[in-house]
Protein backbone atom coordinates (compact mmCIF):
# COMPACT_ATOMS: atom_id res chain seq x y z
CA UNK A 1 0.00 0.00 0.00
CA UNK A 2 1.55 3.08 -1.15
CA UNK A 3 0.59 6.52 0.10
CA UNK A 4 2.64 8.20 -3.07
CA UNK A 5 -0.35 7.15 -5.09
CA UNK A 6 -2.98 9.15 -3.36
CA UNK A 7 -4.46 12.49 -5.39
CA UNK A 8 -4.24 15.49 -3.30
CA UNK A 9 -6.51 17.85 -4.82
CA UNK A 10 -7.47 21.35 -3.38
CA UNK A 11 -10.73 22.64 -3.48
CA UNK A 12 -9.50 26.96 -2.95
CA UNK A 13 -10.48 30.56 -3.72
CA UNK A 14 -9.91 33.23 -0.83
CA UNK A 15 -13.21 34.49 -1.74
CA UNK A 16 -15.90 32.69 0.69
CA UNK A 17 -19.51 31.54 -0.55
CA UNK A 18 -18.16 30.13 -3.49
CA UNK A 19 -20.25 26.06 -2.53
CA UNK A 20 -16.31 25.33 -1.97
CA UNK A 21 -18.37 23.13 0.61
CA UNK A 22 -21.34 21.34 -1.30
CA UNK A 23 -18.65 20.87 -4.13
CA UNK A 24 -16.52 18.57 -2.02
CA UNK A 25 -18.89 16.56 -0.62
CA UNK A 26 -20.65 16.21 -4.06
CA UNK A 27 -17.87 15.62 -5.75
CA UNK A 28 -16.30 13.51 -3.28
CA UNK A 29 -19.37 11.00 -3.53
CA UNK A 30 -19.33 10.99 -6.88
CA UNK A 31 -15.69 9.81 -6.67
CA UNK A 32 -16.41 6.92 -4.83
CA UNK A 33 -19.48 5.75 -6.74
CA UNK A 34 -17.12 5.61 -9.33
CA UNK A 35 -14.89 2.89 -7.39
CA UNK A 36 -12.71 5.36 -6.02
CA UNK A 37 -11.79 5.76 -2.08
CA UNK A 38 -12.04 9.25 -1.12
CA UNK A 39 -10.84 10.93 1.57
CA UNK A 40 -12.45 14.64 2.41
CA UNK A 41 -10.39 16.95 4.74
CA UNK A 42 -12.10 19.60 6.27
CA UNK A 43 -9.41 22.40 6.98
CA UNK A 44 -12.08 25.45 7.39
CA UNK A 45 -12.41 25.94 10.71
CA UNK A 46 -15.77 27.13 9.88
CA UNK A 47 -16.25 22.89 10.06
CA UNK A 48 -19.12 23.03 7.29
CA UNK A 49 -17.58 20.10 5.53
CA UNK A 50 -17.70 18.31 9.22
CA UNK A 51 -21.68 19.41 9.49
CA UNK A 52 -22.29 18.52 6.77
CA UNK A 53 -21.09 14.84 6.34
CA UNK A 54 -21.79 13.80 10.36
CA UNK A 55 -24.97 15.81 10.18
CA UNK A 56 -25.82 18.59 12.93
CA UNK A 57 -30.14 18.31 12.96
CA UNK A 58 -30.52 17.06 16.06
CA UNK A 59 -29.32 16.31 19.58
CA UNK A 60 -28.31 12.99 18.50
CA UNK A 61 -26.15 14.45 15.96
CA UNK A 62 -24.78 16.94 18.26
CA UNK A 63 -23.87 14.01 20.96
CA UNK A 64 -22.79 11.64 17.99
CA UNK A 65 -20.09 14.28 16.87
CA UNK A 66 -19.21 15.10 20.99
CA UNK A 67 -18.36 11.47 21.07
CA UNK A 68 -16.03 11.34 17.69
CA UNK A 69 -14.52 14.88 18.83
CA UNK A 70 -13.59 12.95 22.02
CA UNK A 71 -11.63 10.27 19.90
CA UNK A 72 -9.50 13.23 18.72
CA UNK A 73 -10.22 11.95 15.11
CA UNK A 74 -9.33 15.66 13.58
CA UNK A 75 -7.06 17.95 11.89
CA UNK A 76 -6.15 19.85 15.29
CA UNK A 77 -5.43 17.02 17.38
CA UNK A 78 -4.20 14.90 14.24
CA UNK A 79 -1.15 17.40 13.91
CA UNK A 80 -0.70 18.44 18.15
CA UNK A 81 2.62 16.45 17.69
CA UNK A 82 4.28 18.69 15.42
CA UNK A 83 2.54 21.81 16.28
CA UNK A 84 2.30 21.30 20.30
CA UNK A 85 5.44 19.61 20.94
CA UNK A 86 4.30 16.41 21.82
CA UNK A 87 7.01 13.16 22.31
CA UNK A 88 5.06 10.87 20.21
CA UNK A 89 5.19 11.12 16.50
CA UNK A 90 1.99 12.11 13.90
CA UNK A 91 0.42 9.12 13.09
CA UNK A 92 -2.71 8.54 11.04
CA UNK A 93 -6.04 10.08 12.03
CA UNK A 94 -9.16 7.66 12.20
CA UNK A 95 -11.29 8.91 9.26
CA UNK A 96 -14.83 8.67 9.70
CA UNK A 97 -16.94 6.44 7.27
CA UNK A 98 -19.75 8.36 5.77
CA UNK A 99 -22.87 6.66 5.68
CA UNK A 100 -24.63 5.95 2.57
CA UNK A 101 -21.59 5.84 0.11
CA UNK A 102 -18.95 3.20 0.33
CA UNK A 103 -15.27 4.28 0.14
CA UNK A 104 -15.90 7.80 1.16
CA UNK A 105 -14.54 8.77 4.62
CA UNK A 106 -14.26 12.18 6.69
CA UNK A 107 -11.10 13.96 8.48
CA UNK A 108 -13.28 16.08 10.73
CA UNK A 109 -12.33 19.65 11.17
CA UNK A 110 -11.54 21.49 14.00
CA UNK A 111 -12.51 25.17 15.12
CA UNK A 112 -8.74 25.09 17.05
CA UNK A 113 -7.03 24.37 13.89
CA UNK A 114 -6.82 28.13 13.11
CA UNK A 115 -4.75 28.34 16.08
CA UNK A 116 -1.62 26.96 14.37
CA UNK A 117 -1.81 29.39 12.01
CA UNK A 118 0.82 31.70 13.57
CA UNK A 119 2.98 29.29 14.46
CA UNK A 120 3.26 28.04 10.90
CA UNK A 121 3.49 31.42 9.55
CA UNK A 122 7.03 32.19 11.43
CA UNK A 123 8.22 28.44 10.56
CA UNK A 124 7.43 29.10 6.53
CA UNK A 125 9.56 32.73 6.67
CA UNK A 126 12.25 30.51 6.26
CA UNK A 127 14.28 33.12 8.30
CA UNK A 128 16.39 32.36 11.47
CA UNK A 129 13.73 30.88 13.24
CA UNK A 130 13.61 27.60 11.38
CA UNK A 131 15.74 25.24 12.61
CA UNK A 132 13.34 25.17 15.99
CA UNK A 133 10.18 24.89 13.77
CA UNK A 134 11.65 22.52 10.92
CA UNK A 135 9.17 19.79 11.46
CA UNK A 136 6.11 22.20 11.19
CA UNK A 137 6.36 22.84 7.68
CA UNK A 138 6.14 19.00 6.30
CA UNK A 139 3.68 17.82 8.92
CA UNK A 140 0.25 18.52 6.65
CA UNK A 141 1.54 16.74 4.32
CA UNK A 142 3.02 13.84 6.48
CA UNK A 143 -0.56 13.26 8.26
CA UNK A 144 -2.22 13.26 4.70
CA UNK A 145 -0.32 10.64 3.47
CA UNK A 146 -0.17 8.31 6.69
CA UNK A 147 -3.57 8.84 6.66
CA UNK A 148 -4.16 7.95 3.01
CA UNK A 149 -2.26 4.87 3.35
CA UNK A 150 -4.19 3.58 6.05
CA UNK A 151 -7.77 4.08 4.03
CA UNK A 152 -6.15 2.77 0.88
CA UNK A 153 -7.39 6.68 -0.79
CA UNK A 154 -7.35 6.68 -4.06
CA UNK A 155 -7.72 11.09 -3.39
CA UNK A 156 -7.72 12.83 -0.90
CA UNK A 157 -10.45 16.48 -1.63
CA UNK A 158 -9.16 19.08 0.43
CA UNK A 159 -12.02 21.95 1.71
CA UNK A 160 -9.94 24.81 2.24
CA UNK A 161 -11.06 27.92 4.28
CA UNK A 162 -11.45 31.51 2.36
CA UNK A 163 -8.07 33.01 3.52
CA UNK A 164 -4.56 33.67 2.47
CA UNK A 165 -2.98 32.70 5.91
CA UNK A 166 -0.13 30.35 6.41
CA UNK A 167 -1.83 27.06 6.65
CA UNK A 168 -3.59 27.93 3.33
CA UNK A 169 -0.12 28.47 1.62
CA UNK A 170 0.76 25.07 2.75
CA UNK A 171 -1.89 22.83 2.02
CA UNK A 172 -2.46 24.23 -1.39
CA UNK A 173 1.44 24.43 -2.64
CA UNK A 174 1.67 20.64 -1.05
CA UNK A 175 -1.20 19.39 -2.98
CA UNK A 176 -1.01 17.93 -6.33
CA UNK A 177 -3.81 19.40 -8.17
CA UNK A 178 -6.17 22.60 -7.23
CA UNK A 179 -9.92 23.39 -8.17
CA UNK A 180 -11.41 27.02 -7.90
CA UNK A 181 -14.47 27.43 -7.01
CA UNK A 182 -16.34 30.76 -8.17
CA UNK A 183 -19.48 32.42 -8.18
CA UNK A 184 -21.30 34.28 -11.34
CA UNK A 185 -20.21 37.68 -9.43
CA UNK A 186 -17.91 40.81 -9.48
CA UNK A 187 -15.85 38.90 -6.81
CA UNK A 188 -15.09 36.27 -8.36
CA UNK A 189 -13.59 37.87 -11.02
CA UNK A 190 -11.60 39.88 -8.13
CA UNK A 191 -10.45 36.60 -6.97
CA UNK A 192 -9.33 35.15 -10.17
CA UNK A 193 -7.16 39.08 -10.57
CA UNK A 194 -5.49 38.26 -7.10
CA UNK A 195 -4.93 34.87 -7.35
CA UNK A 196 -3.09 35.18 -10.64
CA UNK A 197 -0.91 37.30 -8.11
CA UNK A 198 -0.83 35.41 -4.95
CA UNK A 199 -0.11 32.26 -6.89
CA UNK A 200 3.27 32.56 -8.11
CA UNK A 201 4.61 33.83 -4.99
CA UNK A 202 3.86 31.39 -2.91
CA UNK A 203 4.81 28.58 -5.87
CA UNK A 204 8.31 30.31 -5.35
CA UNK A 205 8.42 30.21 -1.75
CA UNK A 206 7.52 26.69 -1.88
CA UNK A 207 9.91 25.44 -4.55
CA UNK A 208 12.43 27.46 -2.16
CA UNK A 209 11.28 25.46 1.15
CA UNK A 210 11.35 22.29 -0.64
CA UNK A 211 15.07 22.97 -2.10
CA UNK A 212 16.55 23.44 1.57
CA UNK A 213 18.11 20.92 3.49
CA UNK A 214 17.00 21.37 7.04
CA UNK A 215 13.26 20.93 5.82
CA UNK A 216 14.30 17.87 3.77
CA UNK A 217 16.03 16.31 6.76
CA UNK A 218 12.90 16.83 9.07
CA UNK A 219 11.51 14.51 10.90
CA UNK A 220 8.08 15.29 8.80
CA UNK A 221 9.68 16.30 5.55
CA UNK A 222 8.94 19.08 3.30
CA UNK A 223 7.31 17.84 0.24
CA UNK A 224 8.75 18.23 -3.78
CA UNK A 225 5.89 20.74 -5.47
CA UNK A 226 4.58 19.43 -8.08
CA UNK A 227 1.13 21.47 -7.98
CA UNK A 228 -1.42 21.16 -11.27
CA UNK A 229 -4.33 23.70 -11.93
CA UNK A 230 -7.29 21.59 -13.21
CA UNK A 231 -9.92 24.55 -13.57
CA UNK A 232 -12.78 26.65 -12.38
CA UNK A 233 -16.13 25.78 -11.73
CA UNK A 234 -18.70 28.29 -11.78
CA UNK A 235 -21.80 27.93 -9.46
CA UNK A 236 -24.84 29.25 -8.03
CA UNK A 237 -26.13 30.94 -11.09
CA UNK A 238 -29.72 30.97 -11.89
CA UNK A 239 -31.24 29.30 -14.92
CA UNK A 240 -34.33 30.63 -16.66
CA UNK A 241 -36.16 28.35 -19.94
CA UNK A 242 -33.11 26.74 -19.89
CA UNK A 243 -30.29 29.19 -20.08
CA UNK A 244 -28.41 31.43 -17.77
CA UNK A 245 -29.71 34.88 -17.14
CA UNK A 246 -28.58 37.37 -18.71
CA UNK A 247 -26.85 38.98 -15.82
CA UNK A 248 -25.38 35.52 -15.19
CA UNK A 249 -24.11 34.89 -18.48
CA UNK A 250 -21.77 38.21 -18.63
CA UNK A 251 -19.88 37.59 -15.41
CA UNK A 252 -19.40 33.62 -16.20
CA UNK A 253 -17.90 35.07 -19.69
CA UNK A 254 -15.73 38.18 -17.22
CA UNK A 255 -14.29 34.95 -15.48
CA UNK A 256 -13.10 33.03 -18.13
CA UNK A 257 -11.54 36.06 -19.73
CA UNK A 258 -9.67 36.45 -16.47
CA UNK A 259 -9.03 33.21 -16.16
CA UNK A 260 -7.60 32.61 -20.03
CA UNK A 261 -5.75 35.72 -20.03
CA UNK A 262 -4.23 36.35 -16.48
CA UNK A 263 -4.67 33.08 -14.02
CA UNK A 264 -3.36 30.88 -16.63
CA UNK A 265 -0.55 32.41 -17.84
CA UNK A 266 0.60 33.36 -14.53
CA UNK A 267 0.57 29.43 -13.36
CA UNK A 268 2.02 28.43 -17.07
CA UNK A 269 4.89 30.87 -16.29
CA UNK A 270 5.28 29.02 -12.98
CA UNK A 271 5.01 25.18 -14.19
CA UNK A 272 1.90 24.96 -12.06
CA UNK A 273 -0.17 23.80 -15.27
CA UNK A 274 -0.70 20.15 -17.21
CA UNK A 275 0.65 19.76 -20.65
CA UNK A 276 -2.29 21.48 -22.55
CA UNK A 277 -2.95 17.84 -24.66
CA UNK A 278 -4.10 16.81 -21.54
CA UNK A 279 -7.23 19.32 -20.59
CA UNK A 280 -8.48 18.92 -24.83
CA UNK A 281 -8.51 15.33 -24.33
CA UNK A 282 -10.86 15.87 -21.00
CA UNK A 283 -13.06 18.33 -23.08
CA UNK A 284 -11.72 20.89 -21.58
CA UNK A 285 -11.04 23.96 -23.34
CA UNK A 286 -8.71 27.30 -23.41
CA UNK A 287 -10.70 28.89 -20.48
CA UNK A 288 -9.85 25.95 -17.97
CA UNK A 289 -14.14 25.85 -17.30
CA UNK A 290 -14.55 22.17 -15.46
CA UNK A 291 -18.35 23.04 -15.13
CA UNK A 292 -21.19 25.02 -14.63
CA UNK A 293 -23.37 24.02 -11.86
CA UNK A 294 -26.86 26.24 -11.90
CA UNK A 295 -28.18 27.36 -8.08
CA UNK A 296 -29.47 24.37 -6.13
CA UNK A 297 -32.20 26.09 -4.21
CA UNK A 298 -34.10 24.13 -1.80
CA UNK A 299 -32.63 20.95 -2.89
CA UNK A 300 -29.91 21.88 -0.72
CA UNK A 301 -31.71 22.56 2.58
CA UNK A 302 -32.63 18.88 2.20
CA UNK A 303 -29.33 17.28 1.17
CA UNK A 304 -27.63 18.81 4.12
CA UNK A 305 -30.68 17.39 6.51
CA UNK A 306 -29.93 13.96 4.84
CA UNK A 307 -26.22 14.24 4.71
CA UNK A 308 -26.96 13.36 0.92
CA UNK A 309 -25.71 15.30 -2.06
CA UNK A 310 -28.83 16.82 -3.78
CA UNK A 311 -28.67 13.80 -6.65
CA UNK A 312 -28.71 11.14 -4.05
CA UNK A 313 -32.04 12.39 -2.45
CA UNK A 314 -35.02 9.09 -2.57
CA UNK A 315 -38.45 10.04 -3.20
CA UNK A 316 -39.03 9.22 0.11
CA UNK A 317 -36.47 11.88 1.56
CA UNK A 318 -38.18 14.37 -0.54
CA UNK A 319 -42.11 13.56 0.21
CA UNK A 320 -40.94 14.17 3.76
CA UNK A 321 -40.34 17.90 2.42
CA UNK A 322 -44.20 18.08 1.35
CA UNK A 323 -43.21 18.40 -2.18
CA UNK A 324 -45.39 16.39 -4.27
CA UNK A 325 -47.34 16.61 -8.13
CA UNK A 326 -45.13 18.91 -10.63
CA UNK A 327 -43.11 20.54 -7.44
CA UNK A 328 -41.83 16.48 -6.98
CA UNK A 329 -41.27 15.93 -10.75
CA UNK A 330 -39.14 19.34 -11.19
CA UNK A 331 -37.01 18.33 -8.26
CA UNK A 332 -36.56 14.85 -9.76
CA UNK A 333 -35.87 16.73 -13.20
CA UNK A 334 -32.89 19.15 -11.51
CA UNK A 335 -31.81 15.78 -9.89
CA UNK A 336 -30.93 13.96 -12.88
CA UNK A 337 -29.00 17.31 -14.78
CA UNK A 338 -27.09 17.41 -11.23
CA UNK A 339 -26.21 13.99 -10.81
CA UNK A 340 -25.04 14.30 -14.63
CA UNK A 341 -23.02 17.72 -13.91
CA UNK A 342 -21.51 16.00 -10.96
CA UNK A 343 -20.86 12.41 -12.66
CA UNK A 344 -19.06 14.56 -15.64
CA UNK A 345 -17.08 16.29 -13.47
CA UNK A 346 -15.75 13.09 -11.82
CA UNK A 347 -14.97 12.09 -14.90
CA UNK A 348 -12.76 14.75 -15.74
CA UNK A 349 -10.49 14.97 -12.34
CA UNK A 350 -10.49 10.98 -12.83
CA UNK A 351 -8.75 11.75 -16.74
CA UNK A 352 -6.54 14.48 -15.59
CA UNK A 353 -5.56 13.27 -12.42
CA UNK A 354 -4.32 9.76 -13.69
CA UNK A 355 -1.05 8.89 -12.93
CA UNK A 356 0.38 8.63 -16.64
CA UNK A 357 -0.67 11.59 -16.68
CA UNK A 358 1.06 12.99 -13.63
CA UNK A 359 4.30 11.35 -14.64
CA UNK A 360 4.39 12.86 -18.39
CA UNK A 361 3.81 16.33 -17.11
Amino acid sequence: MVSAMVQKIALFNHKGGVSKTTTTFNLGWMLASKGKRVILVDTDPQCNLTGMALGQGTENDEERIEAIYNTHSNIRTGLAPAFESQPRAIEAVDCIPIGGQDGLFLLPGHVGFAEYEVTLGIAQELSGSIQALKNLPGSITYLLEKTAAKFNADYILIDMSPSLGAINQNLLMTSNFFIVPTTADFFSVMAIDSLAKVLPKWHAWAKQASSLSILKEASYPFPNIELSFLGTIVQNYRVIRGKETAAFETWIQRIEQDVSGKLIPALRQNNMMLPQQIYGKNGIIDCCTLTKIPNFNSLIALSQEHQTPVYDLTSEQLRSANWQGKVLDKAQEKQGQFEEIFSDLADKVIGLTSPSYALSA
